[in-house]
């Protein structure tokens, strides 16, 4: 128990920054937390901590040590979430990562409504682009779009991605339509990424998938603002269905080239491989593959 609660202290020194601080949430005297730190120091025989008046920070050590000090105790949490209750109540923390384009559009309006579902849960969702260690960084959750590379990690899948070209009426009206994917190198095609870094588009011919690189005067890291530019009439966009779609309803972006869509590559949610999953995971996931698959919502 000793141990335990020395693990427990020491990730929340870390996260607050001051013993104090940690003392104040205990209701307990600083010593006392200044004393668990010491014996799980003198423990490891190594220094975790570097200690001034005005400010606490982690040495190499701790830093490393904090990666394990998180990841078991988030364990346990879940291990104690599975069996609690039979496993039926959903309680404890959920940590969710997403990208962020996705995840401000079709993630985090889910967030209130799953925890007016579930109020003994709370959530932490971070949006981000990059690709999260999910057992490293503690999260339970990832959100994904395409084809899953890790085989260590399982993926349930929660819709289908259809990615999509389209342009404004107006950019159609002056410039004509594509009829094939051959057609757009005589287009202004609005690339995503930059320089040698540019995606190629996906097709589908007869049997096969082409992948064409495409060519145009402007290009853009951020996929909000190829949508935004292609909206406005600069060129044609090679975009998913999720950032377009209510454009297309509302008529500012019209699809061109639909009979050679590329094949889907799936949106996923994504969690470490592990027997018992939280009840709190299950219920999440099982929530966004409810909202995905809703008719219509795409």
């Amino acid at each position: 128990m000793d141990r335990f609660k020395q693990l427990q202290t020491f990730v929340a020194v870390a996260a607050k920054g001051s013993l104090s601080a940690v003392a104040a949430a205990e209701d307990v005297a600083p010593a006392i937390i200044s004393r668990r730190m010491d014996a799980l120091e003198a423990r490891l025989g190594v220094r975790l901590l570097v200690r001034t008046t005005r400010k606490i920070t982690l040495t190499d050590e701790g830093s490393a040590f904090l990666d394990d000090a998180q990841r078991i105790l988030a364990e346990l949490e879940n291990a104690e979430s599975s069996v609690a209750e039979g496993g039926a109540r959903v309680s404890g923390h959920l940590r969710v990562t997403a990208p962020a384009g996705f995840g401000r559009r079709h993630v985090a309006p889910l967030v209130p409504r799953f925890i007016e579902q579930h109020p003994h849960v709370s959530i932490t969702l971070d949006l981000s682009d990059r690709l999260v260690d999910l057992v490293n960084e503690g999260f339970d959750c990832a959100i994904r779009i395409g084809h899953l590379s890790d085989s260590s990690l399982i993926g349930v899948r929660l819709a289908d991605n259809r990615r999509v070209v389209v342009a404004s009426p107006a950019y159609i009206a002056q410039h004509g339509e594509p009829k094939t994917p051959d057609d757009l190198l005589a287009h202004h095609c609005l690339g995503f990424g930059v320089g040698s870094q540019q995606r190629a588009w996906t097709f589908r011919v007869g049997k096969t998938v082409r992948h064409i690189k495409v060519h145009g005067p402007m290009e853009c890291s951020d996929a909000t603002v190829l949508t935004t530019w292609a909206r406005e009439g600069h060129g044609l966009a090679w975009r998913s269905l999720w950032e377009v779609g209510e454009d297309l309803r509302s008529g500012a972006l019209v699809e061109v080239l639909a009979d050679y869509a590329a094949p889907d590559n799936g949106v996923f949610a994504v969690f470490a491989q592990r027997k018992h999953l939280p009840a709190r995971v299950r219920a999440w996931v099982d929530m966004l593959r409810t909202t995905y698959n809703a008719s219509g919502y795409w």
